[in-house]
């Protein structure tokens, strides 16, 4: 039975609906009935005699125990659900709720159509590509608790997974939280929003996001500029030629925004100063919003450094697989892909061989599973 409906509020400002699959009834009552039979378990006796204060923080939330953890709400984080899901792992994941500042769904929820995904020809909607993701991941019995993860502890077996209410005890953990924009240094405006009608408008950046964004805002300002750094654009030659083609978009090549200033006795942005690479000439941009697209950040500060990452921040695996620096923990996705950041890269970051149904963190956290001898086991 499924509990009617909750909205979630995405970076368009637009109410988007969403099912939720378990009642909050139902999911307390399930959590106590899993806290119940997890302490009348070995495994409980040995865990309520550790004194690491991860312990004793867990005897004042809910506690669970599963085979396997995902952490976030993505590509990544659904197709290792499903195929874990399939293989009776009996996954729990933790979607997240506004988790840096991004609504459950990830970075595909803040994006209008997705046209580079297989089996949509028309595109669909990031929103509705995540949310039949979310669906099928429902379907093959994951677990899906919409709370942030704050905190884990990687030291000891099994690992711990905290949320402001819950803990869980995981034998095994995949970690695809994403990455998520970086902000400038200055105070700007994020997302669209019909306010901005027939009002020049601002766009930072040179990649997909950005050509995307530009476009976008056309339907709004009277005119878009895109300010990029550089002479060319990184983003596909697809997108560029639509910004590039549009009469309503002006690119200011190598050029970055230096500082931007509020309108005249108004608390709002009244335009940008703006300095050319080149001539090293500043210049001033009378726009009325700024939006910016500059790249990402991996989403791994709640980690706490218990895993190794690199300079970026991103999640360092093994050549070649999932597998992180902790035994039985592994990473898929944008948190340690710094290159494509594509939808479907981070399906097949899960997945080797995708049309084969080869799904690599969930293979490589059943082979784990296997090794350590609770692949037969139970969700206690």
């Amino acid at each position: 039975m499924k509990f009617p409906f909750h909205s979630l509020l995405n970076p368009r400002n637009k109410l988007i609906p969403r099912e939720m699959h378990r009642s909050p009834k139902t999911i307390t009552k399930q959590a106590l009935k899993k806290v119940r039979s997890f302490f009348s378990t070995p495994a409980a006796s040995v865990a309520a005699a550790s004194s690491s204060p991860s312990t004793a923080v867990m005897d004042d939330l809910q506690a669970l125990k599963f085979r396997l953890c995902i952490i976030g709400s993505g590509p990544a984080a659904h197709t290792a659900a499903v195929y874990a899901a399939r293989a009776e792992l009996k996954p729990i994941l933790f979607e997240g709720w506004m988790a840096n500042g991004v609504a459950p769904g990830g970075q595909l929820t803040t994006t209008t159509d997705v046209e580079n995904f297989p089996g949509f020809p028309e595109g669909i909607l990031g929103f509705e590509l995540m949310d039949r993701c979310r669906n099928q991941s429902v379907r093959f019995g994951t677990e899906v608790v919409t709370e942030t993860v704050n905190r884990v502890d990687f030291t000891t077996r099994p690992f711990k997974v905290f949320t402001d209410s819950k803990a869980v005890l995981a034998d095994s953990v995949i970690v695809a939280t994403g990455a998520v924009a970086k902000r400038l240094s200055f105070q700007v405006c994020d997302g669209a929003a019909p306010i901005f009608r027939n009002k020049p408008l601002a766009v930072i950046g040179g990649g997909d996001s950005a050509m995307e964004e530009a476009n976008f805002l056309t339907k709004f300002g009277s005119k878009v500029y895109i300010i990029h750094r550089r002479n060319e654009f990184r983003a596909s030659k697809i997108m560029q030629n639509r910004a590039l083609s549009n009469p309503k978009i002006e690119v200011l090549w190598n050029s970055m925004a230096v500082e931007a200033y509020g309108e005249q006795s108004k608390e709002v942005l009244g335009g940008l100063k703006v300095k050319n690479m080149v001539t090293e000439e500043v210049s001033d941009l009378k726009v009325s919003g700024l939006f910016f697209a500059i790249g990402h950040e991996p989403a791994t500060k709640f980690l706490n450094g218990q895993l190794q990452l690199d300079s970026e921040g991103y999640v360092v695996t093994k050549p070649g697989t999932t597998e992180t620096s902790v035994r039985g923990v592994f990473a898929a996705g944008d948190v340690q892909d710094k290159k494509y950041r594509q939808a479907v890269t981070a399906a097949g970051t899960v997945c080797s061989d995708l049309w084969l149904g080869r799904c690599m963190a969930a293979l490589d956290a059943e082979h784990y599973l296997q090794e350590i001898g609770s692949q037969t086991g139970k969700n206690d």
